[in-house]
């Protein structure tokens, strides 16, 4: 996996770089001084070959992430955050920077039509990755009654539900969040024990999930 940008590369481990790769102007010292493993000196245009997005001349090739495993996750108390198929890695990196900021307990992602953890998600969370758990599940189904057979509470998101104000967020939660283009698909919708909703006041009928994530969040942090 190749990562990029400034703000990613600070936060990784030198332990996970395989190769370092810098463009001949990058003259930021803390990070090449950090730097154990060899590095390759380029020019800006073979640098943006190696990844699409702003690489702010530093890219490094790292180790694939590592998912947690579901069991990790659960806690007394337990918040957790389920992403149901957000294909978005920009969503998929402020959804991470958001839940790392609230302290969730972790991340869930369905391992099929499902954005992964790659580069871009890790620079849109601003090296935030590392501090959160993330497990990838091969049925949300399947997840979801386990998660209620250890006493999770399951809060679903989409416009046709109750005030997410007035929701109750004690105890062990998980929210599930939908698809940007469909939401909650129908057997996901059917299992969760409530259905929070954002009302809109102006022209436009839904927030973009990371946003609306964001909200709910939150909202149950703070009724918590």
């Amino acid at each position: 996996m190749y990562i990029y940008g400034k703000n990613s590369v600070k936060e990784i481990e030198n332990s996970k770089i395989i190769s370092c790769y810098l463009s001949h102007d990058f003259k930021d010292k803390d990070i090449i001084n950090k730097l154990t493993c060899k590095i390759k000196y380029m020019k800006k245009h073979e640098l943006d070959k190696i990844v699409d997005g702003l690489h702010q001349g530093i890219i490094l090739k790292v180790e694939d992430y590592k998912y947690s495993n579901i069991d990790e996750l659960i806690k007394e108390d337990g918040f957790l955050v389920i992403l149901d198929h957000i294909e978005d890695p920009h969503n998929f990196g402020a959804i991470i920077r958001t839940c790392e900021s609230a302290n969730i307990d972790g991340i869930i992602i369905p391992k099929d039509r499902s954005v992964e953890v790659n580069g871009t998600v890790m620079k849109v969370s601003s090296g935030t990755l590392d501090k959160i758990k993330i497990a990838k599940v091969t049925n949300l189904i399947q997840t979801i009654n386990y998660l209620k057979e250890k006493g999770y509470w399951i809060i679903g998101t989409d416009m046709d539900g109750e005030d997410y104000k007035e929701i109750d967020y004690k105890g062990k939660i998980a929210i599930i969040v939908g698809n940007e283009g469909k939401g909650l698909s129908k057997l996901v919708k059917e299992n969760c024990d409530f259905i929070a909703s954002i009302s809109m006041k102006g022209s436009i009928n839904s927030l973009n999930v990371s946003v609306a994530t964001g909200i709910i969040i939150f909202k149950a942090l703070e009724k918590r």
